[in-house]
């Protein structure tokens, strides 16, 4: 065993796989893998049930993120490119993981994102290959196509909601050169309309929701809630289990087969850190005894960092002066009591457009989210008169961060450090989108609301003014990956088959394990890996 303490752990068991995290990949992972009734399987999540009601309806995600009922609580180093500012990071945690708390969106990404991963040097990943993987988990209520299917546990529909300043904001997209589109997921994205979410008839369709609930009842699957992992436990560089905490008690599952961390971008570099498998001088400096130099565990971060322009509008009504009354928030509750639909079904983002900042670019780099609604920050209340947001990622960004232990303290927060807009090229693009966003607001579709920029303002016009209005004003929009990174190469942390390079028995089955991130939101990119993934594993039992 690694670690420094001398607390003797009980037993709670031996398993065939042992998952830490039940989170999106977790979730689906333990239900994959417990189908084989031959197979047990254990699942530790740190955080609790998803038992709340606002896990379920989706305007929830207000109350979750930044409550440690549901959030691990995470906040940044201070970010030189944010112009010193710490961002809150939040992290889900409860059955579900982020999928419980995030924002619902239905986002594969683009075809050269894989095809990218499968040039690095990952046969496997290509679009063709994991296209049938996505296929596979999914109930897209639209209807089959060449590019989605029905019946599977991941359900997709339509928001249950319009907006006429969003309706004018898709359309100012379509005067500025953007096509309008129906579907953001048949391999290129480029173009303005409504995000697909994870709802069903109007309530939030979550990872454990989804994947965990129908297994629970295998006999062969077990999972322990608020069981907070602190190592990975070695026989010599063979993984042979988990420590973990519950309560007061110290606790050790074992694994005869494998132990698969699917604590995501944040938790798998943490505890692989912890149990002695990094960095060699981070690992001398806390003291962990060393099981497997790896250089780039925590190493290789990316995130998409999203720069919220906002405009005042008059004309039409907004969130902002809709829900300011009281009768106004009768109404709303009403509408979704009734019909399930309405703002409290809205998922935080609604109209979704993606664009490319140049023509240089070979395909779209820009992604907007766009909300009836403006506030200072997520968590203060909206202001006070009508206005819209207009949000915008770089999608492939060059910026790359660290995730880094502060402490041998499996309590302790680890280090998170974006290292946001640290490349000329990322400054660049981040002044191409406000410009861009300009020229949308300025389209005779939204004239009739006389859109006035008021964040980061109109006096942000030089490529040096926009560079540090972003740097004012952007902010995380939760998609960090990248930190276990998947390829070929002997400074890779996983293989293509998602082994833990350097050991035996252990994998990394999660968003970490991205080269590059993906062309949109994360959640279910990081579905397919843990679907890919059941495979490989299945077919390593056979072997």
């Amino acid at each position: 065993m690694t670690g420094t303490g001398t607390e003797a752990a009980t037993s709670a068991g031996e398993f065939d796989y042992v998952i830490v995290g039940a989170g999106t990949a977790g979730c689906a992972l333990a239900n994959r893998l417990s189908e084989d009734p031959s197979r047990s399987v254990c699942l530790l999540e740190a955080g609790g049930e998803d038992d709340w009601i606002w896990f379920r309806i989706p305007v929830g995600y207000l109350y979750c993120i930044g409550n440690p009922r549901a959030d691990w609580g995470f906040r940044t180093q201070p970010e030189p490119g944010l112009n010193g500012r710490e961002l809150l990071y939040p992290r889900g945690k409860v059955l579900g993981g982020c999928s419980s708390i995030n924002g619902m969106l239905y986002l594969r990404g683009q075809s050269g994102d894989y095809d990218h991963w499968r040039q690095l040097g990952n046969p496997g990943w290509g679009w063709d290959d994991v296209l049938p993987l996505f296929r596979k988990f999914e109930d897209y209520a639209p209807g089959e196509d060449a590019f989605h299917s029905q019946g599977g546990e991941w359900r997709i529909e339509d928001q249950r909601l319009k907006w006429e300043i969003l309706e004018a904001f898709r359309d100012a997209c379509v005067a500025a050169g953007l096509p309008a589109i129906a579907d953001f997921n048949s391999g290129d994205n480029e173009g303005v309309g409504y995000f697909k979410v994870n709802q069903k008839r109007g309530m939030r369709w979550s990872a454990a929701t989804a994947f965990l609930r129908p297994a629970r009842n295998r006999p062969n699957l077990t999972v322990m809630t608020r069981a907070q992992a602190e190592r990975v436990d070695f026989d010599g560089r063979r993984a042979t289990g988990v420590t973990f905490r519950q309560g007061d008690a110290l606790k050790r599952v074992s694994a005869r087969a494998e132990v698969i961390l699917c604590s995501g971008a944040i938790g798998s570099p943490q505890l692989l850190q912890l149990s002695g498998v990094g960095p060699g001088d981070l690992l001398a400096e806390h003291g962990i005894a060393p099981v497997a130099e790896r250089a780039e565990v925590g190493g290789n971060l990316q995130d998409h960092l999203q720069i919220r322009m906002a405009y005042k509008v008059s004309g039409t009504r907004t969130l902002n002066t809709m829900s300011a009354s009281l009768w106004g928030k009768a109404k709303i509750a009403m509408e979704y009591a009734l019909n399930r639909s309405g703002p409290m079904s809205m998922a935080p983002s609604q109209l979704a457009a993606f664009a490319r900042s140049g023509p240089d670019v070979a395909s779209a780099d820009l992604e907007y989210h766009v909300q009836p609604l403006t506030l200072e920050a997520f968590g203060q209340p909206l202001h006070p008169f009508d206005a819209f947001t207009a949000s915008v990622c770089h999608l492939r960004p060059e910026s790359r961060g660290t995730v880094r232990i502060g402490s041998a303290d499996p309590r302790a927060h680890p280090l998170i450090a974006p290292n946001y807009l640290a490349t000329e090229g990322d400054r660049r693009v981040a002044a191409a989108a406000i410009r861009l966003t300009r020229r949308i607001a300025g389209q005779a579709p939204l004239a009739p609301y006389a859109p006035q920029e008021f964040k980061p303002g109109p006096d942000y016009e030089t490529e040096e003014d926009l560079a540090r209005a972003a740097g004012d004003i952007g902010s995380t929009i939760f998609h960090p990956v990248g930190t276990c990174r998947m390829g070929p190469d002997a400074g890779a942390v996983v293989d293509p088959e998602l082994r833990v390079n350097g050991v035996e028995g252990l994998r990394v089955v999660d968003a970490s394990i991205m080269p590059t991130i993906t062309s949109g939101n994360t959640n279910t990119p990081t579905l397919m890996i843990a679907e890919k993934a059941a495979g490989l594993i299945r077919a390593a039992a056979r072997a």
